[in-house]
């Protein structure tokens, strides 16, 4: 029996991990499989203060977000954020 769709299961809550939302296929999954980020932090070590300052964005996602606008051709950093807030492929390389 067909039946429409009424929108009142949008506020019910489902336990569901990130990775799981993104295929085994996908760009950024072979991108993390092979690239070791671990190479960004010693080459912003001397830059953070651990004393000083606000606390600190974390130089690998930073580094990501690029990678992300760069790879999937966004405009503008802002624009790149705003992707992120809603692309679970995006949320999940972070």
């Amino acid at each position: 029996m067909l039946q429409k769709a009424d929108g009142e299961n949008r506020g019910q809550m489902q336990i569901v991990s990130v990775d799981e939302l993104l295929p085994d296929d996908h760009l950024l999954r072979k991108m993390e499989a092979v690239i070791d980020w671990s190479f960004i932090y010693p080459l912003v070590d001397e830059k953070y203060s651990a004393d000083t300052g606000r606390p600190s964005l974390e130089p690998v996602a930073l580094v990501k977000m690029a990678v992300i606008q760069y790879m999937f051709g966004i405009r503008s950093m802002r624009q790149t954020v705003k992707e992120i807030e809603v692309n679970n492929a995006y949320r999940w390389f972070l």
